[in-house]
């Protein structure tokens, strides 16, 4: 049976149609992204089974092209067009952020580093770098490590600061274990940067630890 033979309010894009996206189950926004399925799978079986084999609708979208062509019933132009998805809803948000006081957007900013940073399998430090009022001027990822650890350089902090001329900013990395818990290393790594930016009057905001789904902050728990 294809999806057509399917009652009309159980076909993915008429229920998003009359309930709105939010009721659909990710298996079925994503039959809707990727369209048909294989021989004897209907899209929303296939984008089951597909979720199964990654682990998780986060983990199929950051997936290498490489490792994502090998999945059944994947290939370059579905590759394709799910990272054009992602991006459109990276660069929605940021554009929206970037109009707004971060201060008054705390879950916005949470929800613009989880999608950078979640479901990565290599640790990464990044940055938003903040004018004197606190609006976004970029977003930078500025150290790649490996599944545990990435070496940070407070000196290529400073200068990106100063090339930015950034007058506050969010640190923020991945955690790819999933668990968001800060280590002691995170805590004496986030008072070590913010001492040595106080040199240049730049304010450190909060530090951000990324997990999947879950992101702690290291202002929210006094560890600043």
């Amino acid at each position: 049976m294809t999806i057509k033979d399917w009652p009309q309010s159980e076909r993915p894009r008429e229920k998003l149609l009359q309930q709105g996206a939010s009721s659909l189950s990710d298996a079925e926004l994503l039959a809707i992204i990727i369209q048909t399925g294989t021989a004897g799978c209907s899209a929303v079986e296939l984008s089951r089974n597909l979720l199964n084999h990654f682990g998780g609708l986060g983990a199929l979208l950051k997936a290498d092209k490489r490792t994502f062509c090998k999945a059944q019933g994947l290939g370059e132009a579905r590759f394709s067009i799910l990272q054009a998805a992602l991006e459109i809803s990276r660069r929605q948000v940021f554009e929206t952020l970037a109009n707004n006081d971060v201060l008054s957007s705390p879950d916005l900013v949470r929800k613009y580093l989880s999608l950078q940073l979640s479901g990565l399998t290599h640790e990464v430090f990044a940055a938003l770098f903040l004018d004197n009022r606190h609006r976004v001027i970029e977003y930078k990822e500025l150290f790649t490590g490996t599944i545990d650890s990435a070496a940070v350089y407070p000196r290529e902090v400073v200068k990106h600061c100063l090339s930015s001329n950034a007058a506050a900013v969010i640190f923020a990395h991945n955690h790819p274990s999933g668990v968001a818990e800060p280590s002691d290393t995170d805590v004496r790594l986030t008072r070590k940067l913010t001492e040595a930016l106080s040199l240049i009057d730049v304010r450190v905001l909060d530090h951000l630890v990324v997990g999947q789904g879950v992101q702690t902050s290291l202002a929210e728990r006094g560890l600043m």
